[in-house]
């Protein structure tokens, strides 16, 4: 049976006095259960990006990509059930105790999993008390600084079957602190936005009614589309592709969406192709009150599509009443492909290119170079063509990364020439002109990125980027603060991001927080892992950093320094030095 051993962060919950509220009336309290699970607890941990391993009758296993994401969705279960036993007899309250805990657990093939992860979590939950949630220190250190709790510290802790004790800490649910920790981020870790709340907005995820789930890259791509043109409107705060889909899929509320992603109005539609012909509906939805602003159904030829795209970006500028500047309108101007299939090969390129992997990556590569052999003049597919050829470079994915590098230089160059007012081919033109070392040009092509799409978060991250690797770490700080506001659900190389500005800032602890977090939401990252390793080796936690860097080797036994060395486009060559020296002081490296 095949297994792999990784780090997450696991939620161990299950009803308190399970057996008297059964012995009592057993069928009404499975009633009750089955009915919390569909109306509150599944839910919740689908908006928080768990998943359940196993259930028990009264219980349940589940595993989260962070220990934050575990917390919110705890304190949000435990708030609802606050509100649900509000007027119950104590005696036939239902009330759930829950342990978080972060470690090493072992996956098998059928998706169960094993370790001191899963008992760790488990014993947690049996020292909680009822309608609480305790944390071990491993995960606490996860959140202290991203949430606003109110905890109780109980100590070291020996727990059962546990051959040390474990700190713990026990978070105050039912205060308005816990709410909001529910759904939000601290005020110190979500800098407020320049935009007015009145004029923002999410693009969830148009609905694929084709009955063709191969048909769903053209739904999502009609999304996309729509998101980055609202996002070159300077008035207007528009929520980044990363977070509006993660609730693809999902049957949640417009209400819910706002609130987790902070905005006021939310777009949602569908789009039916069949044949030559397309169907798309739309509909404007204010997140506040759920009624409706605007909504329109569109009947066309495919090749019509363009058009549908503009008139919806047009009626959501009419339906918020925006006043467009002169630069707003000529960003709006169309300028990319009217050639169907070029549009199409795009769609599906740019699809696969989020995927980020070597033969996603291989095929997107294919299909944006159909398209720009069908329309030369494809800005945008150009831009992605480049990044394809930068990702090839970056990963070692080509026989010959140096020729990667040009390839990538020469569509990003391409992209700019053909439409100087894409925000993409200039954000692909800097990523290339920074990993060329052309520090200067980087900076500036991702300056003027962000001047033509004000809510480019990508665009965010890669100014922070090239600011770090130009020995200018205190400002890349705030990019990438803003990055998180304009996608809530950011990718997780943004933290590790953070953690090098950090790093290089010596500021070695907070940049073990945010690598530790990076781990646990990427349980297979090399570079994060060997940035903790120098961390802890800085620190003096020489067994710490010798652990992190055969962690390194497991997950990438071919992990080479010299190539970060020689890849990573830092100004100064002392810069990596630091990050050597650190492993030097652990032993790891000579």
């Amino acid at each position: 049976m095949s297994e792999t051993r990784k780090l997450a962060a696991i939620l161990a919950a299950d009803v308190v006095g399970y057996s008297r509220l059964a012995g009592a009336d057993e069928d009404r309290i499975l009633a009750r259960l089955r009915a919390l699970r569909s109306d509150l607890i599944d839910p919740t941990i689908a908006v928080h990006h768990g998943r359940v391993v196993k259930r028990t009758g009264d219980g349940a296993l589940v595993e989260f990509r962070s220990v934050v994401d575990a917390v919110r969705c705890a304190i949000e279960v435990q708030n609802g059930m606050v509100e649900r036993n509000d007027g119950v007899p104590q005696d036939r309250r239902i009330e759930f105790r829950i342990g978080i805990h972060l470690g090493d657990v072992v996956e098998e093939s059928d998706g169960d999993l094993m370790g001191d992860g899963v008992n760790i979590a488990s014993r947690l939950e049996g020292v909680a008390a009822a309608g609480a949630i305790c944390l071990s220190e491993d995960a606490y250190r996860q959140v202290k600084a991203r949430l606003d709790l109110s905890v109780c510290d109980l100590g070291n802790t020996q727990l059962k079957n546990i051959a040390e004790p474990i700190r713990v800490y026990s978070v105050q649910v039912g205060s308005a602190g816990t709410k909001a920790a529910a759904t939000s981020e601290t005020a110190a870790s979500r800098p407020a936005t320049a935009a007015s709340p009145e004029l923002s907005i999410a693009v969830l995820p148009f609905a694929n009614m084709s009955g063709d789930a191969e048909q769903d890259y053209f739904a999502d791509g009609i999304s996309e589309d729509i998101i980055t043109a609202l996002s070159k409107l300077s008035q207007l705060f528009v929520i980044a592709r990363n977070s509006s889909f993660t609730f693809k899929g999902k049957n949640v509320h417009v209400q819910e969406v706002g609130t987790k992603l902070g905005v006021r109005h939310v777009l949602e539609g569908s789009v039916r192709k069949s044949g030559n012909r397309v169907r798309v509906t739309a509909q404007l939805i204010d997140a506040t009150t759920g009624g409706h602003l605007w909504a329109e159904r569109f009947d066309r030829e495919l090749t019509d599509i363009f058009a549908v795209q503009d008139d919806v970006t047009q009626q959501i500028v009419e339906a918020l009443a925006l006043n467009l500047t002169e630069g707003d309108r000529q960003r709006l101007a169309p300028g990319q492909t009217r050639h169907p299939e070029a549009y199409d090969c795009f769609l599906r390129g740019r699809e696969l290119w989020h995927r980020l992997t070597r033969q996603t990556n291989s095929d997107a590569r294919d299909l944006l170079q159909r398209a720009v052999d069908l329309d030369p003049n494809f800005a945008s597919a150009h831009a992605f063509l480049a990044l394809t050829h930068g990702l090839d470079y970056l990963n070692r994915w080509s026989e010959s990364p140096q020729r990667s590098i040009e390839q990538a230089e020469e569509a990003a160059t391409l992209a700019v020439a053909r439409d100087d007012s894409d925000p993409v081919a200039h954000w692909a033109l800097s990523v290339v002109k920074l990993y060329s070392r052309q520090h200067d040009r980087a900076i500036s092509e991702v300056e003027r990125a962000i001047v033509l799409n004000p809510n480019f978060a990508e665009g965010q991250v890669s100014l922070g980027e090239a600011l770090i690797y130009s020995g200018r770490s205190e400002e890349a700080l705030a990019y990438f603060d803003r990055a998180r506001v304009l996608n809530p659900y950011f990718p997780d190389v943004v933290l590790h991001f953070q953690a090098l500005a950090l790093f290089q800032l010596r500021r070695y602890e907070e940049a073990i927080e945010l690598l530790l977090q990076r781990v646990s939401r990427n349980p297979v990252t090399d570079v994060s892992r060997a940035l903790l390793a120098a961390c802890y080796g800085h620190l003096s936690r020489v067994e710490e950093a010798r652990a992190m860097w055969q962690e390194v080797l497991r997950v990438n036994p071919d992990y080479s320094l010299e190539y970060r060395r020689k890849v990573l486009p830092f100004k100064d060559p002392g810069a990596f030095e630091l990050v050597l020296e650190g492993l030097r002081n652990a032993g790891v490296v000579q």
